[in-house]
C-alpha cells in the first residue's frame, strides 16, 4: 500500500496511507488528507488509482513534482511533491510495514496475488465503513437530497469514477437525471449519460459495467456514446419490489477499465440502500398527498368545523348562511350527539357578533333553585351564599350570543321570565327590581320534540314560537351513511395528532362494521369510541374491535321488504309522536288512510290509546273512528 509522508513547517513529520481510489488534499476539513497553516486552497490536490498507476493532479497551478511545475503526473516511488509550504514525498510501498524485499516463489506463506486480494478486500471494508456513515446520517433525519448525494459522491469515491448521476423514472415512466455530482463533490451542470446504457439497464433490471463504451460493440455505435467520448461506464438499477425506480450511473471518460468486480459490489450495495431511501420517500410523498387530498375533500365537504356531505347537510349549510347574517331567534334540533353546539357556534362565527362573546348555558345541568341566577345573576344577600352581585349568563353574554342548550329541560317558572327576557330585551336580576337591557342574540337547543312537551303541558307554546322562528334540524349519524367515513376519518386525524399516536386509518372490516351500526350516540359516540381505540390499540389501522363494535352491535341485513315495513313503522311511530298521538292528523300529514295508522297501533301489542286533539273525528271514508 503506497504512501504519503508530510513535512510542513510548525507541524510535526507524519506516514499517510493511500488506501482510497481517490484521496484529496488541501485545508478543508473533509480532506482525506488535511494540511494546515501550509498555505494550501481548501482542495489543493488530489490523488487518483487508475489502472497504470497512481496520478496526482493540481487543482490549482501551485504544485512541483522534482522541482518542476506540473498539472497532472504519475507518481514513481521517492517522488517529491511541493504545495504551497509543505513537502510530501510519495513512498510506493507501506512503510510501516516494509520488509527487506524477498522473491516471492521463496515465500511459501505468501502466494502471488495475495497483495491485490489484500487490496481488494481493503477497498471492501472501506466501502463498508461508509455506508454505515451513511446510515448514521440516515438514523439523523438528514434531507432526502443531502442523502442521495452522499450516496453519489461515496459511489464516485470508492469506485474510481469521476462523476456520478442518479437518475429516476419521472410520472410518464421517462428517465430523469435528478442529481448529477463529479469528483470534488461539486454538482455537474451537464448530464453525461448513454440512452442506450441506461435503456440496456433498465429493460434487464441488471447492473452493467462498461469497460470501454468507445471499443464495445454493444453501444460504439451509440450517438450519446459518441459525442460524449464514453470509456468505462457502470450503471445500477433501483429497484422496489421489482419496480424499476431509476438507476445509479458513474463513469470514467479519462481511463478505460476503471470499474472491477469490487467497485460492481460497492456500487450494489450503495444502490439497495439509494432505492429503500427512494421508496420509503415516495410512500411518504403518497402519504402525505393522500391526506392532502383527504384534507381538502373535507374542506369541501365542511361547514366550520361541521362536517358533512349528504343532502340534508348540504341544505343545512345554505340555512345557516342565511339565518346567520341575522339576530332572528334560530332552535336547533336533533338527537343528542348530533352536533347541535358546533352548529349554534357556527351561526356566530358567521354573524356580525362574531367578535362579541359565544356563552354557553345547559338548562339541564344546573339545580332548578341556581338556575335562574345563573340565567339573569343576583344581587348580594338575595339568598343564603349570595355575598357578592354577581352577573348572570344574559349580561356575560352582551354584544355576543347566548346559547341555551337543552332548553326543554327549563323548568316552566323560569320560561315566563325567559319569554319576558326575550321579548324586552330586559332582565332583572335575583333580589332587585331594576331592569336592566342587554344586547344580545339567542340560540336554543334541544334533543326533545318540543310539540310534544307542549302537548303534555311541560313547555310552554308561546316560548316554543319565541324561540323556534328558524329551526335548524340535525339528522342522526344512522342517517348519514355517506358521511360516516368522512366524518371518522376527520376525528381519527384530530385524535391521532392529539395523541402523537401511530395509527394510519381504518381496516375495512372496521369501516364496514362502522357502517352497520347503528350509533345511538351519534357523532359524540363516535368520536369517545376513535379516541379510546387511538389511545389503547397497538395496531396502525384500527379493527372493529378496537371500536368496541361487536357483531351482536351491527344491525342485520334484511330483505328490503322487511326493511321497509320496520323503516315505515317508525316513521309512522315519530310523526303520531309530534302530533301528541293524534291519529287523524297523523294520517293527514302521511298522507294515508286513518286505518293504516289504526292497524299501526294493533301491532304494537299495546292498548290503542284514546285520539287527542279532535276526540270524535270522522274518519276518513266517514264513519265513527273506533275508540
Amino acid at each position: 500500500m503506497p504512501s504519503l509522508v508530510l513535512d510542513a513547517a510548525g507541524q510535526p513529520r507524519r506516514v499517510v496511507k493511500i488506501v482510497r481510489p481517490l484521496t484529496t488534499i488541501g485545508s478543508a476539513e473533509e480532506n482525506d488528507v488535511r494540511i494546515d497553516k501550509a498555505g494550501l486552497e481548501p482542495t489543493h490536490a488530489q490523488i487518483a488509482r487508475e489502472p497504470d498507476g497512481y496520478w496526482i493532479t493540481g487543482m490549482t497551478r501551485d504544485m512541483t513534482v522534482n522541482g518542476r511545475r506540473e498539472k497532472k503526473k504519475k507518481l514513481a516511488d521517492a517522488d517529491i511533491i511541493r504545495i504551497g509550504d509543505a513537502t510530501l514525498s510519495w513512498q510506493a510501498v507501506d512503510l510501516e510495514h516494509s520488509s527487506p524485499p524477498t522473491p516471492v516463489a521463496s515465500s511459501p506463506s505468501r502466494p502471488a496475488g495475495s497483495a491485490d486480494h489484500a487490496g481488494k478486500t481493503r477497498e471492501v471494508v472501506t466501502a463498508y465503513q461508509r455506508l454505515h456513515e451513511f446510515s448514521d446520517k440516515l438514523h439523523n433525519n438528514a434531507t432526502t437530497t443531502a442523502l442521495v448525494e452522499t450516496i453519489l459522491d461515496s459511489v464516485v469515491e470508492l469506485t474510481g469514477a469521476d462523476k456520478g448521476f442518479l437518475v429516476l423514472m419521472d410520472a410518464e415512466g421517462r428517465p430523469e437525471v435528478r442529481a448529477a455530482r463529479q469528483i470534488d463533490k461539486a454538482n455537474l451542470e451537464v448530464a453525461e449519460v448513454s440512452d442506450s446504457i441506461l435503456r440496456r439497464v433498465f429493460e434487464t433490471k441488471q447492473p452493467l459495467v462498461v469497460a470501454d463504451a468507445l471499443r464495445d460493440e454493444a453501444f460504439n455505435a451509440s450517438a450519446s456514446v459518441v459525442n460524449l467520448k464514453l470509456l468505462s461506464v457502470m450503471c445500477c438499477p433501483l429497484l422496489d419490489r421489482g419496480e424499476l425506480l431509476g438507476a445509479i450511473y458513474v463513469g470514467n471518460n479519462r481511463v478505460a477499465h476503471v470499474f472491477d468486480p469490487v467497485a460492481l459490489e460497492v456500487m450494489s450495495v450503495f444502490a439497495s440502500q439509494a432505492s429503500l431511501l427512494l421508496s420509503q420517500q415516495k410512500r411518504l410523498d403518497e402519504l402525505q398527498q393522500a391526506k392532502l387530498a383527504l384534507e381538502e375533500q373535507v374542506e369541501d365537504l365542511r361547514f366550520g368545523t361541521v362536517v358533512g356531505a349528504c343532502d340534508s347537510m348540504k341544505e343545512l349549510y345554505k340555512r345557516i348562511r342565511k339565518v346567520a347574517t341575522t339576530d332572528i331567534s334560530v332552535l336547533i334540533t336533533g338527537e343528542t350527539g348530533t352536533g347541535k353546539e358546533l352548529v349554534a357556534r357556527e351561526i356566530h362565527a358567521h354573524s356580525r357578533r362574531t367578535k362579541g362573546p359565544f356563552v354557553v348555558i345547559n338548562c339541564g345541568a344546573i339545580p332548578e333553585a341556581l338556575l335562574e341566577s345563573e340565567l339573569f345573576g343576583h344581587v348580594r344577600g338575595a339568598f343564603t351564599g349570595a355575598i357578592a352581585t354577581k352577573q348572570g349568563r344574559f349580561q356575560a353574554a352582551g354584544g355576543g350570543t347566548l346559547f341555551l342548550d337543552e332548553i326543554g329541560e327549563l323548568p316552566l317558572a323560569l320560561q315566563v321570565k325567559l319569554l319576558r327576557a326575550l321579548q324586552e330585551h330586559v332582565v332583572i336580576k335575583v333580589g332587585d327590581n331594576r331592569p336592566e337591557r342587554v344586547d344580545i342574540r339567542v340560540l336554543a337547543a334541544t334533543n326533545r320534540v318540543l310539540e310534544t312537551e307542549i302537548a303534555e303541558g311541560r313547555f310552554r307554546e308561546d316560548l316554543y314560537y319565541r324561540l323556534n322562528v328558524v329551526n335548524l334540524h340535525l339528522p342522526p349519524l344512522r342517517d348519514r351513511d355517506e358521511d360516516l367515513v368522512i366524518i371518522a376519518k376527520y376525528l381519527l386525524t384530530l385524535a391521532v395528532r392529539e395523541q402523537s399516536s401511530a395509527v394510519r386509518g381504518f381496516s375495512k372490516s372496521c369501516l364496514a362494521a362502522m357502517r352497520a351500526y347503528r350509533w345511538p350516540g351519534n357523532i359524540r359516540q363516535l368520536e369517545n369510541r376513535i379516541k379510546k381505540a387511538v389511545v389503547l390499540t397497538d395496531r396502525t389501522l384500527l379493527s372493529a374491535e378496537d371500536m368496541d363494535l361487536r357483531p351482536e352491535d351491527v344491525e342485520e341485513i334484511l330483505p328490503l321488504s322487511e326493511a321497509r315495513m320496520r323503516w315505515e313503522a317508525r316513521y309512522i311511530s315519530e310523526v303520531l309522536e309530534r302530533n301528541g298521538g293524534n291519529r287523524t292528523q297523523t294520517a293527514r300529514d302521511l298522507g294515508v288512510d286513518p286505518r293504516t295508522i289504526f292497524r299501526h297501533l294493533a301491532k304494537k301489542d299495546s292498548p290503542i290509546p284514546p285520539e287527542t286533539g279532535e276526540v270524535g273525528a270522522e274518519l276518513d271514508d266517514g264513519s265513527p273512528e273506533r275508540p
